[in-house]
């Protein structure tokens, strides 16, 4: 039976978030029967505006018209009282499956943003050179892969993997690796087992530094990166460097590298349409690219403690993450950030490929993250974010 197909049209950005879900849809279609896929219809992109943003009834009521579970947190330094919504039935009690604003999710590329922050915790630190080649920081075996495979490793530097402009193949964009994952869900994959599919799929897209290309294979090696300067595991690394703890976040740990809080709700089941994928094993992406499992409040006050300076000891080092490389695309993506613009100011976001996205607005001080349990919501999602964020999409 062929999936059902929906067409909807697609931010610049957002159509490598739908490139990955229509493969994935696709393939978990032939599996489990008819499933919705989304397809994304490349257009121009579109152009937003700030406008004021939506009270909190009335995204309320934006959350619980949506036929699936979401929930929003929306807080910062221009709001007097942070706020939650969530789904909720017409009688008031919780939706079914329950997702609350403290309901953890696997949260995969908002991961990135972290990663990159840990690494600029380690540059101001004076423990790590952005424009050093990555050759004599990776593990010797990672090193020989890639070069292996045809990347010259002395030239590709750590700011060229920080903004996607390294030139590296993406393993997880290949139609060839949901279907692989999918056939093997229990396997723990090793970050070596993927960059071994990324090198024998593909082979080096551009010079570094010339061109934004998304790559989950780079944050990878960022990972590891990280891991042998901190000598931690890397949820060790973000966790110390970030002082995550300091913010109390109760709903935020690295998969299978840290436990769950004690007092941390169970993980919410999440899903593709009518597929569950909840007890895909979580390796498949866990190593820099993913790992982390936050809730939508967790995930917008770390979000908010980044963008308002409070993750880093000094104000230049926010200033280096958001530095605008001279390579084509640059404009859009910094060090593990996406950038929008609305009436010429500049906004930040990120968004994770099961349904997790979080924006922050620096003329406001507005930091809204929302998540959902199910990857066809996204969009949508994304929709209820921008309104609380005071972005509207003309």
């Amino acid at each position: 039976m062929f999936p059902l197909v929906t067409m909807v049209a697609c931010n610049a950005y957002d159509d490598i978030m739908y490139l990955k879900a229509k493969m994935f849809s696709a393939t978990i279609g032939g599996l489990f029967g008819a499933i919705p896929i989304t397809l994304c219809i490349f257009m121009q992109p579109i152009s937003p505006a700030f406008a004021q943003a939506v009270s909190r009834d009335a995204l309320q009521a934006v959350v619980a018209a949506d036929p699936r579970p979401m929930a929003l947190f929306v807080t910062g330094k221009g709001m007097a009282s942070p706020f939650a919504v969530s789904t909720v039935r017409k009688d008031g009690m919780a939706a079914t499956p329950a997702l609350g604003p403290d309901t953890p999710v696997r949260v995969a590329s908002n991961t990135k943003t972290f990663v990159a922050a840990t690494v600029l915790r380690l540059w101001e630190q004076g423990r790590i050179d952005l424009d050093a080649a990555i050759g004599p920081l990776m593990s010797p075996r990672l090193d020989e892969l890639m070069r292996n495979g045809g990347y010259d490793t002395a030239r590709i530097t750590v700011r060229h993997l920080l903004s996607h402009s390294a030139g590296i193949y993406d393993h997880a964009q290949d139609e060839r690796y949901l279907p692989l994952v999918l056939s093997q869900p229990g396997k723990h994959w090793t970050r070596e087992d993927q960059l071994r599919l990324a090198v024998t799929w593909g082979k080096p897209l551009n010079p570094p530094g010339t061109v934004f290309k998304y790559s989950d294979t780079g944050y990878i090696l960022v990972g590891d990166i990280i891991e042998r300067i901190t000598g931690q595991s890397l949820g060790k690394a973000i966790r110390t460097q970030l002082q995550l703890d300091r913010l109390k976040l109760q709903s935020t740990w690295w998969e299978l590298l840290e436990d769950k809080p004690r007092h941390a709700p169970w993980r919410a089941r999440q899903f593709i349409g009518d597929a569950e994928v909840t007890d895909l094993d979580a390796s498949v992406d866990l190593h820099g690219g993913g790992g982390l499992v936050m809730s939508a409040k967790d995930l917008a006050i770390l979000t908010a403690a980044l963008f308002e300076g409070r993750l880093f000891d000094r104000p230049g080092t926010l200033q280096e993450m958001l530095w605008q490389g001279p390579h084509k695309g640059a404009d859009g993506y910094r060090l593990g950030v996406f950038v929008g613009q609305a009436n010429g100011r500049d906004y930040y976001w990120h968004s994770g490929y099961w349904g997790s996205v979080a924006y922050y607005v620096p003329d406001t001080g507005i930091a809204v993250a929302g998540v959902t349990n199910n990857q066809d919501a996204y969009r949508r999602l994304v929709s209820a974010v921008q309104k609380a964020a005071g972005i509207a999409v003309r």
